[in-house]
């Protein structure tokens, strides 16, 4: 059996790959290949490629066939397309902003979504209600059409080694800062759905174990359990020794089974805050970029509209290709990291 990941490398695709090979299958996966990860086993197969458009998608995967696919990453309606009659499985990751009132609140009342988003609350319909989350919801249709048998789930707000946004960052730093205080907006008490990257991937392998119970279907997945603000504030500042500052239905039921991981956040912090040696934390601010591996600054350089490159503390740090969403880090030591613009941690 053969079964292809689109992705791979990022927070959810080593579990996703490691639990199709324990089911037997040979696994490839087809992503870009800026940067390989050491979660990937060796038996996995690569395919470079760039799986944003149609054309490059066709290239790369030419004429191959799959028992099973698992489209995490690229434009998923592309995907689906260039694979139409290749799998009879076809699973599409997406996410919650198809919901009204996820990027408008006031849309809804009261504002906000539910936690958990339950899989009948009210979609955005049309391009002039939202655009972006009415793209996210006509891909999901996209992909249905395309494979009917096919399965949709969608991502909350995800978390675990190589997150794109670390949510734990912000507060590690303040405590790596002894920081004694830390301010919480709303006391604290704002919640939203989060998934740990394994029980995410656990939820989607479920589909294949179950592939009459979910063909057609679209799931909401995330954590049984949703912790505020302050209490995965609490929970951080536990798991480094600092003093404390001031699951979906459907899928339960339907699929059967739930995953509980009562050491996710714990495992994440830890992992955050003592990386890998070869994995780099990135901080921008308005006028600064810092460079941390291992919880050490490895090298900062001053911040401008353009590439930039300074040497301090042992380091080189060269700032290349500074487009709208996206810099590349390239440090004296060889590795490379890609920073989102958007991610502005303050200092």
């Amino acid at each position: 059996m053969k079964a292809l990941i689109v992705g791979g490398t990022g927070p959810s695709g080593p579990f996703l790959a490691n639990g199709l090979i324990e089911r037997g299958y040979k696994v490839t996966i087809f992503h870009r290949g800026t940067h390989e990860i050491p979660e990937i086993v060796p038996e996995v197969a690569h395919i470079h490629g760039d799986p944003h458009f149609r054309e490059t998608i066709e290239a790369a995967l030419g004429d191959r066939t799959f028992d099973v696919v698992i489209a995490t990453y690229g434009r998923i309606r592309f995907v689906a397309a260039a694979l139409a009659g290749k799998t009879p499985c076809f699973i599409a990751i997406g996410g919650v902003p198809s919901y009204r009132g996820y990027v408008e609140t006031a849309a809804n009342f009261p504002a906000g979504l539910k936690v958990p988003v339950p899989e009948d609350a009210p979609l955005v319909m049309s391009e002039q209600e939202q655009r972006f989350s009415w793209l996210i919801k006509s891909t999901e249709d996209a992909v249905l059409d395309t494979h009917p048998n096919g399965v949709v789930y969608r991502y909350p707000y995800v978390y675990g080694p190589y997150q794109l946004v670390p949510r734990e960052w912000c507060i590690i730093r303040r405590i790596l800062d002894k920081r004694r205080t830390i301010l919480l907006p709303d006391g604290g008490l704002s919640l939203m759905t989060h998934g740990y990257a394994a029980n995410l991937a656990h939820a989607v392998l479920l589909a294949i174990d179950n592939p009459t119970a979910a063909a057609g279907q679209i799931y909401n997945c995330g954590d049984e359990e949703q912790l505020s603000l302050r209490q995965v504030c609490e929970v951080i500042c536990g798991e480094l020794n600092h003093e404390r500052p001031l699951g979906m239905e459907r899928a339960r039921h339907e699929l059967e089974q739930v995953a509980v991981n009562p050491q996710a956040d714990a495992y994440t912090v830890q992992w955050d805050a003592n990386p890998p040696p070869e994995f780099n934390f990135v901080s921008i601010t308005p006028k600064r970029l810092r460079v941390y591996s291992s919880s050490s600054i490895h090298a900062e350089a001053n911040v401008s509209s353009q590439i930039v490159g300074a040497t301090q503390r042992g380091g080189t740090v060269d700032v290349t290709a500074p487009g709208k969403r996206w810099l590349l880090i390239k440090l004296a030591n060889g590795s490379e990291a890609y920073v989102a613009l958007w991610t502005v941690i303050p200092q």
